[in-house]
């Protein structure tokens, strides 16, 4: 299923081109905000709500119209975004992956699909986009292996790990968890429903400009590795997530009045817009050099 929040943070369910409301079986969850309730239904989800979905688009055949929708972030504020780094082949190029790496994101990045980027008024170098789908855990997870990695995983999403380069040395944090610095959306998509992560391909257009895409099985440390790697470290809760990367030989800047369209097979199309109080300009094209350096072309 694809899931998302919608208006005032309305849990829905989408079908074709119309989104269902699922309050006539939310009744009775203790949820203060839109996270706890998505949590919720994540954590009950093969015990009470799967069917209890599919129950609702039984009853419910009109639904609403999705272009008459806001739609807001499907993980609003997760407890943990935990972002893979260089986790990508770069179409080949490399022999092997890179040693496995990971940063946390702040939960306070997060927008929503037509929502907004703006860019920070420190004196970064380039700002860069970078499309990534996310796993989604649905059941809490420490020291997993990777013989179960896929049990814990609910679902995928669209993530965009946005960054503002030189910065700081050797910070990934203080370039990426700036707000507005993590796009999300348009749905979280079971996991059943995508199938195989790996036969999707991830599309981002700048202004209707192609930037990456790339195939996920270009992924160099895969899915069940990255669950064990994480969850060696830190508990994974329900709602939580891991971004996986990039292929960085699509890489390019963002700047003031960009529009930025990113789709990745079921996972819908996201769509957001980028602003810069200080107008700063670069070359409306993909970033050869970052693309040769993490390729291992050149030196970084």
């Amino acid at each position: 299923m694809k899931l998302v929040f919608f208006d005032d943070y309305k849990l829905g369910i989408v079908r074709g081109d119309r989104v269902i409301d699922t309050a006539p079986v939310l009744m009775g969850i203790n949820a203060p905000t839109p996270q706890d309730l998505i949590n919720a239904v994540i954590s009950e989800w093969d015990s009470r709500f799967r069917e209890a979905f599919l129950w609702v688009q039984t009853t419910d055949n009109q639904g609403i119209p999705l272009a008459n929708v806001k739609l807001r972030a499907p993980l609003p504020h997760p407890g943990k975004i935990v972002c893979m780094a260089a986790n990508y082949m770069e179409d080949g190029a490399l022999k092997e992956p890179r040693p496995i790496n990971a940063f946390l994101k702040s939960s306070d990045s997060v927008i929503a699909t037509g929502e907004t980027v703006v860019l920070t008024p420190y004196e970064a170098t380039i700002f860069h986009h970078e499309a990534e789908i996310a796993l989604v855990f649905g059941r809490t997870g420490r020291n997993v292996t990777r013989q179960e990695a896929f049990k814990y995983v609910f679902g995928y999403v669209n993530f965009n790990d946005m960054s503002a380069r030189g910065l700081h040395p050797n910070s990934f944090y203080f370039h990426k968890s700036f707000d507005t610095f993590g796009p999300m959306g348009p749905y979280l998509v079971t996991a059943d429903e995508v199938g195989d992560p790996y036969a999707m391909q991830m599309r981002l257009w700048v202004d209707g400009q192609p930037r990456h895409d790339y195939p996920i099985s270009d992924m160099g440390h895969k899915i069940d590795r990255c669950v064990e790697y994480v969850t060696a470290t830190t508990i994974m809760e329900p709602g939580d997530m891991i971004s996986l990367g990039t292929n960085h030989q699509g890489i390019g800047p963002v700047q003031d009045g960009n529009k930025v369209e990113q789709e990745c097979g079921p996972l819908g199309r996201l769509v957001f817009n980028v602003t810069d109080a200080n107008k700063r300009k670069w070359p409306h094209e993909i970033d050869k050099r970052m693309a040769d350096a993490v390729a291992g072309r050149t030196a970084r």
